[in-house]
C-alpha cells in the first residue's frame, strides 16, 4: 500500500508519517507543495491521499481537484472550513475532511486509512424503491471504497442475500411496496444473526416510534431520511466497527491462537451442538486425535520459533484435507482432532492413512531445512445419540487408540475397539 501526503508542514507530515507506518505496512511519499504533488502522481499509484486544503502554491483547495482527478481517495486536512466550503468538498466526493487541532485529529486520519482497506471488501446491500434515493446511497458508500449492490424491493434483497455470500451490512428503507422494511428485517434475522450481519433501517417519516420499532425488530441502527453525509457514513463505520469487534472476540473464544484453527472449545461446543440437533440423531460420526511424532525433539533441536511453524503447518495441511462437514482443532500442544460427522469407519481409516502418508511423502521445508514430520493417529466411531455422555465415551477411546498407536511404535493409525 502507497499512501500520498500533500502537506507544507515538514513537522506535521513527518507526524503522520510516523503514525501510519505504526499502524501500517506502507510505502509513504510526502509532497510539500502542488508541483510535487503533481509529479509523484505521474511516476506512483495511491491507495489513498491525504492533502491539506490550503498550500503555497495551491491555495484555493486545487489539491484535492488533483487527487480527485487521478481517481484516489481524498482525505482532507484542514485549520478551518466554512458551511459553503464543506458543502463544496462532501459535493467532489471527498472520503472525509479532518481538522488540524491535536493528535487525537491525526489518530483519526490513521483510522480512516484503516476503515478504507476493510471497506475495500466489505459487502454492502441497499435496498430501497426510490431509484434516487439508492443512488445518493450508493455514491456516499462508494466513495468509501465499499462493494455496493443494490436492489429495489425486500423480496429481491432475501433472493440475493440468499445467492450471494459475503454481504456484511444491509441498509434498507422503511416503506417500500410488497414487503416493507420491517417485515424484510425480520425476514433476514430468521437466516442471519447480529454477529453475521448488521442492518441499518432509513425512512423519511417523522414518526418517533419508528426507531425504536427497527432496532426491537432486528436492525443494528436507524437513520432518518435524507441522510446527512457525515452522520450517515459514521453510524455506517460504526456498526461495522462493533461487527469487527464481535468477530474478533469470537475468534479470540473459538479460535487457536496460534494455528487459527478451531481450539479445544470449540470443539467441544459444536459437538454439544450436533450431538442436540434431531436430524443427526443416529448418524455416524468419526472422531479422530492425532499428536504430531517426537514433537519436543524439535523443540528441543531446532527452538520453538521453528516448533510453532510445524504446527502451523501441520494445521495448514490438516484443515485442507478434511474441509466439507468436518470440524478440525488443535486441542493444545502438538495434539489436533477431527471430526467426521456422516464418515463411517472404513473411510474415516483411509482418510486419516492418505493424510499420514502424506506427511511422509511431502517434507516440512522451513528457512533451507528439511524436517521429516510424521504423525500417530487414534480413530473412534459411534452414532450421534441424545446422551452427552456418549461425547465424553467418544474422545476417551480415541485418546486410547492414539495412546495405542504411538505405544506401537508411532506413525500410524489405530481404530478404537
Amino acid at each position: 500500500m502507497r499512501i500520498l501526503i500533500i502537506e507544507d508542514s515538514n513537522v506535521l507530515a513527518r507526524v503522520l508519517q510516523f503514525m501510519l507506518k505504526k499502524q501500517h505496512d506502507c510505502i509513504i511519499d510526502i509532497a510539500p507543495d502542488l508541483a510535487t504533488a503533481k509529479t509523484l502522481f505521474e511516476i506512483n499509484d495511491y491507495f489513498v491521499a491525504i492533502t491539506d486544503l490550503r498550500l503555497p502554491d495551491a491555495e484555493n483547495g486545487e489539491s484535492v481537484e488533483l487527487v480527485l482527478g487521478n481517481g484516489i481517495p481524498c482525505i482532507v486536512l484542514t485549520g478551518s472550513l466554512d458551511h459553503k466550503q464543506r458543502q463544496r468538498l462532501l459535493q467532489m466526493g471527498i472520503v472525509d475532511y479532518v481538522y488540524k487541532e491535536n493528535k487525537f485529529s491525526y489518530e483519526y486520519v490513521v483510522k480512516l486509512v484503516s476503515t478504507l482497506q476493510r471497506n475495500i471488501d466489505t459487502k454492502v446491500l441497499v435496498v430501497d424503491d426510490s431509484i434516487v434515493s439508492r443512488k445518493i446511497l450508493k455514491n456516499l458508500l462508494k466513495q468509501q471504497l465499499f462493494d455496493v449492490v443494490d436492489v429495489d424491493s425486500g423480496e429481491k434483497a432475501l433472493t440475493l442475500l440468499q445467492d450471494l455470500s459475503g454481504i456484511r451490512l444491509l441498509i434498507t428503507d422503511y416503506n417500500m411496496p410488497g414487503m416493507d422494511g420491517f417485515e424484510l428485517i425480520l425476514r433476514v434475522r430468521e437466516k442471519f444473526s447480529r454477529e453475521e450481519l448488521a442492518i441499518i433501517g432509513l425512512s423519511n417519516e417523522g414518526n418517533e416510534s419508528l426507531t425504536a420499532r427497527f432496532i426491537k425488530n432486528g436492525a443494528n441502527d436507524f437513520l432518518q431520511k435524507p441522510v446527512v453525509h457525515e452522520e450517515f457514513l459514521c453510524r455506517v463505520n460504526n456498526t461495522l466497527d462493533s461487527l469487527d469487534m464481535i468477530k474478533k472476540l469470537w475468534e479470540l473464544a473459538n479460535l487457536d491462537y496460534l494455528t487459527g484453527i478451531f481450539n479445544r472449545r470449540y470443539f467441544l461446543s459444536k459437538l454439544k451442538e450436533l450431538w442436540g440437533t434431531e436430524s443427526y440423531q443416529g448418524v455416524i460420526i468419526s472422531v479422530a486425535m492425532l499428536d504430531i511424532d517426537f514433537f519436543k525433539r524439535v523443540n528441543d533441536t531446532h527452538g520453538h520459533d521453528i516448533g510453532d511453524i510445524v504446527l502451523k503447518e501441520f494445521a495448514h495441511r490438516l484443515s485442507n484435507k478434511f474441509k466439507q462437514d468436518c470440524i478440525v482443532a488443535r486441542l493444545g500442544g502438538e495434539e489436533f482432532v477431527v471430526a467426521m460427522p456422516g464418515v463411517e469407519c472404513d473411510t474415516a481409516t483411509s482418510l486419516m492413512e492418505e493424510f499420514r502418508e502424506s506427511l511422509l511423502t511431502l517434507p516440512f521445508i522451513i528457512d533451507d531445512m528439511q524436517l521429516d514430520i510424521s504423525s500417530s493417529i487414534g480413530l473412534a466411531v459411534t452414532e450421534v445419540g441424545k446422551s452427552a455422555s456418549m461425547i465424553e465415551d467418544l474422545l476417551k477411546s480415541a485418546d486410547l487408540a492414539l495412546y495405542r498407536a504411538k505405544s506401537e511404535g508411532r506413525n500410524k493409525v489405530c481404530v478404537a475397539s
